[in-house]
């Protein structure tokens, strides 16, 4: 699936939830999502390598957790991100494929996520990274194929700037 996504490192998390509240948009209970990144052995940033993640996911403690494998890959030149996910049943079987194939692991990112859903195809999700200061939000918008990049991208730092956030960040992040 083609997506844009924007992500700002928040000011102020109460006061942005204060703001879409306002507006009668409110977050989800808040989940636990970790993420076990891969990447090729020749992994450069920002060169449309893609990257591999294994998530664990956690909606409720009386429930068991949901695994995921996607993939995501940034296409520089078109500025969109491409994101393939997929239930999965035998993480060490799919983790030891990965490894197989020559992907490495990178890094380890656990975080705590709120999300919000701004209509189809868009979502905002907030999240307190561990190891990180702060909060960060992002904004997900699903891409059709006649969709401007471009004009998608204005738009969603355009309804940032609206909730008061301009500290946009480019990198994923296990590299911040």
């Amino acid at each position: 699936m083609r997506k844009a996504i924007v992500k700002c490192k928040l000011k102020n998390h109460d006061e942005f939830e204060r703001k879409l509240s306002d507006i009668d948009l409110d977050f989800s209970q808040i989940y636990w999502q970790h993420d076990r990144i891969y990447v090729p052995r020749n992994y450069k940033p920002h060169a449309n390598f893609p990257r591999l993640i294994m998530r664990t996911e956690m909606r409720s403690v009386d429930k068991p957790a949901k695994y995921y494998f996607i993939l995501k890959r940034h296409i520089e030149d078109s500025g969109i991100d491409v994101a393939e996910e997929t239930i999965i049943r035998d993480y060490e079987k799919l983790v030891n494929i990965i490894l197989q194939l020559g992907f490495k692991p990178i890094a380890e990112v656990s975080r705590r996520r709120q999300e919000l859903s701004m209509g189809e195809g868009t979502t905002i999700y907030l999240d307190k990274v561990d190891n990180l200061a702060g909060y960060y939000a992002k904004i997900e918008s699903n891409l059709q194929s006649t969709d401007s990049v471009e004009a998608a991208y204005a738009d969603l730092e355009k309804t940032f700037r609206t909730l008061g956030e301009s500290h946009f960040v480019d990198s994923p992040y296990f590299e911040i």
